[in-house]
């Protein structure tokens, strides 16, 4: 059905409230614009009458996304997922501006997004108290993971999706091997037949100057062929010193629409780096304590070398296939192919010279005692990887009823491939000079000199194998929604260790994971739900007698509840769970054995999340988040009782905007928030904390529309407003970061 555009007075607020859940409801978008300077216009877009517009896989039209697919890999309403998800859409992100996609869950529960500070190199975050093993991220792009590897792990830019999703609790049955906490799933910008023209330029603290482009629209008059181009440059210092940020992205995609059953979209996104950014951290002598002369050190500090360099190159080729066979079956395949290279030269800290860490440090031990807390033992890493990865997700949806009950049913099978070759060479104690953070000196370093105390060359190729089936059921029944899944996964892991004596390393698993939940879904648009979900997640490495580790497995417990009025674009969520992570891995207690580890080792995480997302009425906008965590090593050789590092236990966030549509101030939207980040242990031996800390964020922002521009905007976006000095976080007592210091970003996006 050909789309209509309908012009309403736009003076009378009910009337826009009118229309903006007419939006919610039906899929229009609303777009207000000034006519001739005289007189505010509220533009509506209408799909068909009682059709819902929304995809799980597209825009919202407002901050309150009603759909997903992270949680089933169906095109679901949030009320029906029997797990936790926040939906962060392209408009949210379009107000708040954010740099990264760890920023743009700033204000969403139940993530800890602080975990590297001020640096946006990785997308690092702890969900309900975990990390992927490894440290790495637990990340997807349109449903497929971004595995990752040692050093090398992929990176997408906000400015090129159109939702960054979060996924709560275990993922397995229907991903496969994962971290227990969550996922991150991202969704790319996609081609419509709708004709996008956008220019956007930022200009910033810290000497940021970025560009922007999204261009797509129909290639033919019956929209059979579309295309999107979208694309961003951005350059910028670092928060510390001699440090830079280069990022240069482009993610072409085309879409084949034969007919309104089939749908085939090219999707490829490539990225190159030549400057990370800072990628190192401080001891908490400086940061979270004071040093002996009882200073701190700068939020500017930078504890590597000079002639530090770190790049990056990401490039990714694939495709999003979907066919209705008829009105049971639906056919979706999604396919990606991608190549990641890292290399990098680095100087970074590892502690003072008191730090326990250090004790080996020739370096450190030719100090006096009285002068090892004013020192920094550092080494270095030189490293060139290049990670190749396949995955492929192919599925059958069926829908179908068997007497009164409907079902969804889904059944997939899916295969991911990984090889990343590493070459480094590490420099251990007594490889760099000391730093005097007193009086700190630094300079380049040759990382071409192979001193005492170095690694030597570590030549290795590790590779990752997953080949995995699952079933999920959605069965419907009255106002009943029951969600019933099992998956079955063959893993592999190798390690080739390359030199003059080969040695190959290697280990199979298989797995059985699977997920019940039930949700109630009442008439006025309250939904409380019941849920058990599990996961598992390899593990690296061999115990000292030489046995491989099996994986760790993870369980939970959800009960919530859920509120998404029919009529009203809101929703509000609150979940109360119970998480634990078996057979982790703990500190082997034999003598001389304390380089190894042993498994058996148990986490429990239990919390309370809420969640708020609303467009109070066509001028206010709330988003609204708090997140309780009691964490905990229940079964440990040494951390027993303690809490896990980076973990707070409490945290919480306010945001509100209100968009001006009548009188002089016409056009104006005024936006501010606060997101709070309570007291973490700094280290898991629980020896030290972080405060807690609360930053606030504004944005001032005007539509152009009075002067003839519809669509187009500029905008003021201030982060941490009040110019906050706060550690950010703490992994270990040589490992802390600062927050960001306040960022002033100026915005202006032009539609044409």
């Amino acid at each position: 059905m050909a789309l209509s555009n309908i012009g309403l007075p736009a003076n009378a607020s009910v009337c826009r409230l009118a229309v903006l859940i007419a939006a919610a409801v039906g899929g229009i978008s609303v777009t207000a614009r000034a006519a001739d300077n005289k007189e505010d216009t509220i533009t509506v877009t209408a799909g068909a009458a009682g059709v819902e517009q929304e995809s799980a896989w597209g825009p919202s039209a407002t901050i309150a996304a009603k759909r997903t697919a992270t949680a089933t890999k169906t095109d679901t309403p949030i009320e029906k997922t029997p797990q936790s998800v926040s939906v962060v859409t392209r408009e949210e992100m379009q107000m708040r501006q954010p740099a990264s996609v760890k920023e743009a869950l700033g204000y969403t529960p139940g993530v800890n997004v602080g975990t590297r500070g001020a640096s946006n190199s990785y997308d690092f975050v702890v969900i309900r108290g975990f990390t992927a093993n490894g440290l790495s991220q637990n990340n997807y792009l349109d449903g497929l993971k971004l595995q990752g590897d040692f050093y090398n792990d992929a990176v997408i830019d906000p400015y090129m999706l159109e939702r960054a999703e979060l996924m709560r609790g275990p993922t397995s049955v229907l991903y496969g091997k994962s971290s227990p906490g969550g996922i991150i799933n991202m969704v790319s910008k996609r081609p419509d037949a709708d004709s996008i023209r956008e220019l956007q330029f930022k200009m910033g603290s810290d000497n940021l100057f970025q560009t922007g482009i999204d261009f797509g629209g129909a290639l033919d008059d019956n929209g059979e062929y579309a295309y999107r181009l979208t694309g961003v440059a951005r350059s910028s210092n670092a928060m510390q010193t001699y440090k830079k940020e280069q990022r240069y992205a482009v993610a072409p995609s085309f879409t084949w629409s034969p007919d309104s059953d089939t749908h085939l979209t090219f999707l490829s996104y490539f990225q190159n780096e030549p400057d990370v950014g800072y990628y190192g951290w401080l001891p908490k002598e400086g940061t979270v304590e004071t040093l002996p002369n009882g200073k701190r050190l700068g939020r500017d500090f930078n504890e590597g070398a000079t002639n530090n360099t770190y790049t990056r190159n990401e490039k990714m080729v694939g495709y999003a296939f979907d066919h209705a066979f008829n009105d049971t079956f639906t056919f979706r395949q999604n396919l990606r192919f991608a190549e990641n290279k890292t290399s990098q030269n680095s100087v970074y800290g590892v502690g003072v010279c008191s730090d326990a860490y250090n004790a080996g440090n020739a370096l450190c031990s030719a100090l006096p005692d009285a002068e090892k807390g004013r020192y920094l033992a550092r080494k270095y890493v030189a490293d060139n990887e290049k990670l190749q990865n396949f995955s492929v997700d192919s599925q059958l949806q069926s829908k179908f009823a068997t007497a009164d009950v409907k079902h969804t049913l889904l059944t997939g099978v899916d295969f991911m491939r990984m090889r990343n070759d590493i070459d480094a060479w590490f420099g251990y104690d007594g490889s760099v000079p000391l730093l005097d953070l007193n009086n700190p000196v630094t300079g380049d370093f040759d990382f071409g000199s192979k001193e005492a105390g170095v690694s030597g060359p570590y030549s290795v190729v590790n590779k990752q194998r997953q080949a995995g089936i699952y079933v999920q059921d959605q069965a419907e029944w009255n106002n009943v929604v029951f969600t019933v899944g099992g998956r079955y996964d063959w893993v592999r892991q190798e390690a080739v260790t390359r030199g003059e004596t080969k040695s190959i390393s290697a280990r199979s698993d298989s797995q059985f994971t699977g997920r019940a939940g039930v949700n109630y879904l009442f008439d006025n648009g309250i939904t409380p739900y019941l849920s058990y979900s599990e996961s598992f997640e390899p593990n690296t490495g061999a115990s000292a007698s030489g046995q491989a580790f099996k994986p760790s497995k993870g369980r939970q417990y959800e009960a919530g509840v859920k509120y998404v009025p029919k009529d009203m674009p809101v929703v509000v969520t609150g979940a109360l769970f119970e998480l634990t992570k078996s057979d982790n891995l703990m500190a082997d207690p034999a003598p001389n054995h304390e380089f190894f580890s042993i498994q058996g080792g148990k986490v429990r995480t239990r919390g309370l999340e809420l969640e708020a997302k609303a467009a109070v009425n066509a001028n206010i906008n709330v988003t609204a988040s708090y997140t309780y965590t009691d964490a905990q090593y229940t079964t440990d050789t040494k951390l027993k009782g303690n809490t896990p590092e980076q973990v707070p236990e409490h945290m919480a966030s306010l945001w509100g905007d209100y968009t001006f549509y009548d009188g002089p101030l016409s056009g104006l939207t005024l936006g501010a928030g606060a997101r709070y980040v309570g007291s973490a242990y700094g280290s898991p031996d629980n020896a030290f904390k972080v405060g807690s800390y609360t930053v606030a964020n504004a944005v001032v922002k005007y539509d152009l529309a009075r002067l003839g521009m519809s669509g187009s905007s500029v905008a003021l976006n201030v982060n941490n407003l009040f110019d906050r000095e706060y550690v950010a976080s703490c992994f270990q007592t040589y490992g802390c970061f600062w927050g960001a210091e306040r960022q002033v970003v100026a915005t202006a996006t032009f539609r044409f």
